[in-house]
C-alpha cells in the first residue's frame, strides 16, 4: 500500500506542508523544481544538484518558476554546485526573489551562475 504522505513524481514526503518535486528539463540539460527548498526538502534538492553536476557539459539549466521559497542553505547548495562544475556555467531561470539576493550577498563574484529573473 502506498504511503499517503508521498506525492507522485519523485517528490519528497510531505512534512509540515513542504514538498519538493525535481525532474529533468525537456529538450535541454538541466532540472526543473516545484515546491519549496528548505531544511525539510534539502536532501532531494542536493541530490538533484549532484546529479546535474555529474551530467554537466558546458551549460546546465535550473528552472525554478514553480518554486515558492528557497532558504539560504538551498541557495548555498546551488552556489557550491556551480563552484564545483568542471567548467561552463549554470543558468538559474525564474527563481524566487531571495535567490539572486542571497547570491549577491554571499557570492557576489560568482560568474558561473547566471540568473534569469521572473
Amino acid at each position: 500500500m502506498a504511503d499517503p504522505s508521498q506525492r507522485a513524481g519523485g517528490s519528497e514526503p510531505v512534512r509540515g506542508g513542504a514538498a519538493l518535486e525535481v525532474g529533468p528539463l525537456a529538450g535541454r540539460p538541466g532540472i526543473r523544481a516545484r515546491g519549496e527548498i528548505s531544511e525539510i526538502t534539502r536532501s532531494p534538492w542536493e541530490a538533484a544538484l549532484a546529479g546535474l553536476a555529474r551530467r554537466h557539459e558546458g551549460v546546465s539549466y535550473v528552472e525554478l518558476s514553480e518554486v515558492g521559497f528557497v532558504d539560504v542553505a538551498g541557495v548555498a547548495a546551488l552556489a557550491v554546485t556551480a563552484l564545483r562544475l568542471p567548467g561552463g556555467r549554470m543558468v538559474v531561470e525564474h527563481p524566487p526573489p531571495q535567490v539572486p539576493r542571497v547570491l549577491g550577498l554571499f557570492w557576489p563574484g560568482l560568474h558561473r551562475i547566471e540568473v534569469a529573473p521572473r
